[in-house]
């Protein structure tokens, strides 16, 4: 496979996944911020959700104070964010149209509707009315539904072959960085210093973050107990089962990455990377981590998960 074509399939599925993600987060905002009175804390919402989108810095160097109407037209609609959930989409279906002959008919179907809706969205929603609630509400819906529908036509059209190993990669490393960003974010942002870890803000704050995760009924699957910040860790970091959790995403990346070393009849350094942070989730506990530290733990997890990508991108992408 020529890179140029890896490359693409790479790309196209990590642009899928965060415009998911990202219409996700802007949902868990938009909840925390309509809480009862009682339960606000200090106006923290938006900037979390800039935080937790990587977008801040980009933010900040063009727009003002962070509230409700400017990020979300940022997040979802500003053509200066390169990473707004339009230009996500935008990104996908070029990356998509570059290697067509290698997708399915289904896959190229859902990407290509998915452009021609926005389009529509676009054209019948402008100015104000694009940002009242019940627009936005469909808006994310049509983006979650977006990605549920690239996401099965991958899994049952696409041949097990490079070209879904790749972009199984892309869907998993993207997928990684996000559930990592949300922890890391709700820890250290959300919550006021004037608050209780375990209070009912805490509790309203974390519940949020579980159903931006789709985990909120897994969580209580698996612990049948009200929601606690470790647990939650747990679920998110170091279970297996959860699909977003992230040695789930390891143990698929691990997967992909010596299916291709093995294809090709050679392993290089991202296999040996992505190994090695397998190797530490893997022995990880929940106690060791908020020991040392949450934050830390995490920032450590979103830096490795980031060189694995950039080894990724010298190994087999760059062209």
């Amino acid at each position: 496979m020529l890179s140029r074509t890896a490359d693409n399939l790479y790309w196209l599925a990590r642009y899928v996944e965060r415009a998911d993600f990202l219409a996700r987060i802007i949902k868990a905002a938009q909840r925390l911020a309509t809480l009862p009175a009682s339960y606000s804390g200090t106006g923290t919402e938006w900037e979390s959700a800039l935080e937790s989108s990587g977008a801040a810095q980009g933010f900040r160097a063009t727009r003002g104070a962070a509230g409700e109407a400017s990020v979300v037209d940022y997040l979802t609609f500003a053509p200066d964010n390169p990473s707004s959930i339009c230009n996500c989409i935008k990104f996908a279906r070029a990356n998509g149209r570059a290697v067509r002959t290698a997708l399915t008919a289904e896959i190229w179907e859902a990407i290509n509707g998915a452009w021609i809706e926005l389009g529509r969205f676009e054209a019948s929603n402008n100015g104000s009315s694009r940002y009242d609630r019940e627009a936005l509400s469909h808006f994310f819906e049509f983006v979650k539904k977006t990605s549920l529908d690239y996401d099965g036509c991958v899994d049952r059209t696409m041949l097990r072959n490079d070209a879904y190993w790749f972009s199984r990669l892309g869907l998993y490393i993207e997928r990684a960085d996000n559930t990592a960003r949300i922890l890391d974010v709700k820890y250290h942002v959300l919550l006021p210093e004037t608050e209780t870890v375990g209070g009912s803000l805490d509790y309203f704050q974390w519940t949020a973050i579980l159903r931006a995760v789709s985990s909120l009924t897994a969580y209580h699957w698996v612990y049948r107990e009200s929601v606690k910040p470790w647990l939650i860790a747990d679920l998110l970091i170091l279970k297996k089962e959860m699909p977003r959790s992230l040695i789930a995403c390891y143990d698929n990346i691990v997967h992909f990455l010596d299916a291709i070393g093995n294809a090709y009849g050679r392993a290089g350094a991202s296999q040996k990377q992505a190994h090695e942070v397998m190797a530490r989730l893997e022995n990880a506990t929940t106690k060791e981590i908020f020991k040392t530290g949450l934050h830390e733990f995490i920032t450590a997890f979103v830096e490795d998960n980031d060189r694995l990508g950039q080894t990724i991108n010298g190994q087999y992408l760059l062209h």
